[in-house]
């Protein structure tokens, strides 16, 4: 699915009725996706307190989601391709909605597991084909790229409040309001794109279930193997290892006969692809694994209400709304590398600070400093790393590969989960100490991925060139 393509059956001087009713329905539908990554992270102490949860069965509430997305991410594109991108978005954002409702209601954490997979399910159905939808209604480059920041900057807002929004509600109403609020969400959204300005037609790509479904197992059985370590039990991590190697061989050799493969092989073999794909990891590897454990110490070392930790998180969550315009346009003057670099070199700093502040007792004044270095480091190396990836596909395959890099950021974050989270418990008074050590975790990934960047561009001849 390439976002440059031009719909063939649209003049490129059309401007359907509605399309920025449409666009806004499309944006809110990512608006919703985005705030269901953040804003379950203050709510982690009252949902373990209400279900009775241990600090892996929160780990799986938290990555039953991004297992689900990252998987299938990369399938999202080949549906919106083959059902028609509407019906795929308004197909996604309906059982968004449906499913958020459910869980509000869920009775166990169990039922509130699947659920969550089945949130990030929907969530990979319907950010592809709302990314098609776009593409559609605003076919001419120019005013695509106006559409594009439209819909980007929702998203900031969506990072900026997730983790203040999720600590209001809790407050107010406990865990399950935090699902709640998607319901009118899903409902507006699909108001918004009901008209027929929206509507793309079907296509003939195939899609590889079988593939598709063991590249989902492998995933959620690393995840589960992790998750086991992490509690110390051997057994169980041992058996997930080993069913992971096993699907992940099924993935393998089912792609290399597949006709429609899940993963596009000229664009992994792209030069550079694999450091852009690792650097996009490393990113929400960190994002996400801080997010876990620090509203857990904030809670507990700091006792700070859930409006207030949430509140808290408002140095990491800010910059990400505003700064990327800032990064555009140092990626158009300079190239892509720099900001990735610069924002890797301030993730590694963010994460050395966390594991200073938590060493210490969680002080909050330094691990605001951590916030706010790991809130620019984000908003500089993803936009570049878009543009980037951008820049090194292969001809037509912007959009396999743009999907690629948003799948693997989504593994990213579902590892930042089950690596970090063991080192801190529930409760003791020596939680922060020991949660020290993960923090590290973060700064030492985003240091290789930096040094990987670097090392790949000497002798590179040109500023938007990738890396070796």
């Amino acid at each position: 699915m390439t976002l440059s393509a031009r719909p063939a059956d649209l003049p490129a001087l059309a401007r359907p009725p509605g399309r920025t009713r449409a666009l806004l329905g499309v944006a809110l539908g990512y608006f919703m996706v985005l705030l269901d990554t953040t804003v379950l992270s203050v709510a982690e102490p009252d949902l373990a307190r209400s279900l009775g949860s241990s600090t892996a069965g929160l780990q799986w509430a938290v990555t039953g989601y991004s297992v689900a997305f990252g998987a299938l991410l990369l399938s999202g594109g080949a549906a919106a391709d083959r059902f028609g991108a509407h019906r795929a978005f308004r197909f996604g954002i309906a059982v968004f909605g449906a499913g958020s409702l459910l869980s509000a209601l869920a009775p166990g954490l169990g039922t509130l597991v699947v659920l969550r997979a089945v949130l990030g399910a929907a969530a990979a159905a319907c950010v592809p084909a709302g990314m098609a939808v776009i593409a559609r209604l605003y076919p001419e480059p120019g005013e695509r790229a106006g559409a594009i920041a439209v819909w980007s900057a929702v998203s900031g807002c969506a990072m900026a409040f997730g983790p203040m929004a999720g600590g209001v509600l809790v407050d107010l109403s406990g865990w399950r309001a935090v699902f709640l609020v998607n319901v009118p969400l899903a409902v507006l959204a699909l108001a918004l794109v009901a008209g027929p300005a929206a509507h793309c037609p079907r296509g003939a790509r195939r899609i590889d279930w079988w593939a598709q479904s063991a590249a989902c197992a492998a995933l959620a059985l690393l995840t589960d193997a992790l998750i086991a370590a992490g509690s110390g039990d051997w057994t169980h991590s041992a058996c997930s290892a080993a069913g992971t190697a096993a699907a992940a061989t099924a993935f393998a050799l089912r792609e290399r006969r597949s006709v429609s493969p899940v993963l596009q092989t000229a664009v992994l073999r792209t030069r550079g692809m694999r450091t852009i794909l690792f650097a996009g990891a490393a990113v929400n590897f960190t994002m996400l694994g801080v997010l876990f454990v620090l509203p857990l110490l904030l809670q507990r070392q700091l006792h700070l209400s859930p409006t207030v930790a949430g509140a808290a998180f408002l140095p990491m969550t800010l910059p990400p709304g505003f700064n990327p315009l800032l990064t555009g346009r140092i990626v158009a003057r300079v190239g892509p590398w720099k900001p990735v670099l610069g924002g890797l070199g301030l993730l590694t700093a963010g994460s050395v600070v966390f594991a200073a502040a938590v060493q210490e007792g969680t002080w909050y004044p330094l691990l605001a400093a951590g916030l706010l270095l790991t809130g620019f480091g984000v908003s500089f190396t993803l936009p570049a790393l878009v543009t980037a990836v951008v820049t090194a596909a292969p001809e037509g395959t912007a959009g396999a590969a743009g999907g690629l890099l948003n799948a693997v950021r989504q593994v990213g974050a579902t590892l930042g989960v089950a690596v970090m989270g063991p080192f801190v418990g529930l409760g003791g008074s020596g939680a922060g100490r020991a949660a020290a050590p993960a923090m590290l975790l973060p700064a030492a990934v985003c240091a290789l991925a930096g040094w990987l960047v670097l090392r790949g561009r000497r002798g590179a001849p040109a500023a938007g060139r990738a890396p070796r």
